[in-house]
């Protein structure tokens, strides 16, 4: 979009905060870059150029403005509607790759060499992977500053930097500050982002968001299929734990009108970039849910559900190997009975952590863990433990893949190949695991009944047909009709969920 001149000049006049995270403003002028919805007086559009990210504003040597921190918008939409190389590497860069493993990791993971990586970013983005990773790195930093007392000595490492004198450079280049001055303004504003002294190790932040977004199916989702010890409703938060790469975490998110209040726990800082971005892919926060409204809309069946709660976003997940294990352990059986086969995985294979804020017990097992379990001692027919041993045999071998720089369609046909997988499953996993905004379920009964009740085709063949006008959307229109059911995956919880007795073995 951002070669779209006479477009971004609109934009940014209008202050539109659509587009934050779509484009950036630099302004030649003052050496500054903002986001569209900059309040400022907009500056004259001979003295703007933009950028597709902020990553290449600070290449062309621009700093982040102090009123509207771009370096905070929202995630670019494109990166998950997208399955193509830029988008996964753009996911896998977001998830912190090239700070575990340098760009030949992210490379490898992508089955390109580091040339053509860097290639194909620099041609849509204006910044090649180290570029980006630094870019996400200094906003990190800029968090952890603002947000904690730690040393700047630990924040320099947290952030991802591999040392103080570059850590240094990097804040004053970036945001036209020395680290310790801007410490010092943030404890002078109002505004920002409030420290929680009463609970230390626990950074309060907020989530940014293109508005409109309807909480009720996604809050409402994941608290009625929280599994016991691993998530739970509590005060008005949805709470869970997170397996990380240097340790766990646990996360509490709260709906506000305007952001996602956000608490999350660390055994290790370095973790923070990661534990935020599967925060906001749990959330779906960076959709750009006017455009996939105005899509839905068209269609004049659907357009009475979308006029009435705009917003809806697709409930995700923060491993899709988790999900993948209890899309199965769901196949064919109640809510409750789903958490309930879930929880005595988690009693028996998860790692135990302690939750001083709530009632939160385990991490849910990893492949490695589930791999060496007894096929016996499961109270699952006969036919669903072979499908669950056997995808986690594969997770485990690796033979297949569920990560962010896995192709869908590859991914597709790798589940349906393995037995009991089925449409219902494979799609579920490639809309709430891959993230693939155009899954789509039509076998699903909910689908179907709320099809039928609204006129439209309620026989799979037929509704697939007819929700081709709702491509590539197809999988937020399900949330959609899936609204029109009193079932509380779509209403957000007034009280907590009643929690399901683990039952050991």
């Amino acid at each position: 979009m951002h070669t779209d001149t006479d477009r971004c000049v609109r934009a940014v006049r209008s202050k539109d905060a659509r587009f934050d995270g779509w484009f950036f403003t630099a302004v030649l002028t003052t050496g500054i870059y903002c986001r569209p919805s900059c309040p400022v007086v907009p500056p004259k559009p001979e003295n703007m150029v933009f950028h597709p990210s902020a990553a290449a504003c600070q290449q062309a040597g621009f700093r982040a403005c102090k009123r509207c921190r771009p370096d905070t918008s929202p995630g670019s939409p494109e990166w998950n509607t997208r399955a193509d190389t830029v988008a996964r590497a753009m996911r896998l860069i977001q998830d912190g790759v090239v700070d575990r493993e340098g760009v030949p990791g992210l490379a490898a993971r992508l089955g390109y060499s580091t040339r053509q990586i860097e290639r194909q970013l620099l041609a849509e983005l204006g910044a090649g992977p180290l570029a980006l990773a630094r870019a996400q790195r200094a906003q990190t930093a800029r968090l952890l500053i603002e947000t904690t007392a730690l040393p700047m000595a630990d924040v320099a490492f947290a952030a991802g930097f591999a040392s103080i004198r570059t850590f240094n450079d990097t804040v004053r280049e970036v945001f036209a500050l020395a680290p310790s001055a801007l410490r010092a303004r943030a404890a002078r504003s109002s505004a920002g982002t409030s420290k929680t002294p009463h609970t230390p190790g626990v950074l309060a932040l907020r989530l940014p968001y293109r508005a409109p977004l309807n909480p009720d199916n996604l809050f409402g989702h994941l608290a009625a299929t929280a599994v016991p010890g691993v998530e739970e409703w509590r005060d008005g938060a949805y709470r869970r734990t997170l397996a990380l790469p240097h340790g766990h975490g646990i996360v509490s998110l709260a709906p506000r009108p305007d952001h996602i209040a956000c608490r999350l726990a660390l055994t290790d800082p370095r973790d923070l970039t990661l534990a935020i971005s599967r925060c906001r892919r749990l959330l779906d926060l960076d959709a750009d849910p006017v455009a996939i409204d105005d899509q839905l809309r068209a269609d004049p069946l659907l357009a009475p559900l979308v006029d009435k709660a705009p917003g809806r976003r697709v409930p995700r997940t923060v491993d899709a190997a988790e999900f993948a294990v209890r899309a199965v352990l769901g196949q064919q059986v109640s809510t409750a009975a789903a958490r309930t086969h879930a929880a005595r995985l988690v009693t028996a294979h998860g790692t135990r952590v302690e939750d001083p804020e709530g009632g939160l017990t385990h991490l849910f097992p990893g492949p490695e863990a589930l791999a060496a379990l007894d096929p016996e001692a499961l109270a699952l027919p006969r036919s669903r433990r072979a499908t669950l041993t056997t995808l986690v045999g594969a997770l485990a071998g690796g033979s297949l893949r569920l990560g962010l720089d896995t192709d869908w369609d590859e991914a597709r046909a790798r589940l349906a190949a393995l037995p009991g997988f089925g449409p219902w499953t494979v799609e579920a996993i490639a809309m709430r695991a891959l993230g693939d905004p155009d899954a789509f379920l039509p076998t699903d009964l909910g689908v179907r009944r709320a099809a039928a009740g609204l006129g439209l085709p309620s026989t799979p063949a037929a509704l697939t047909a007819r929700a081709a006008a709702w491509r590539p959307w197809r999988a937020y229109a399900v949330q959609y009709l899936w609204a029109t059911d009193s079932h509380p995956i779509n209403h957000l919880p007034v009280e907590p969920v009643a929690p399901v007795e683990p039952v050991e073995d």
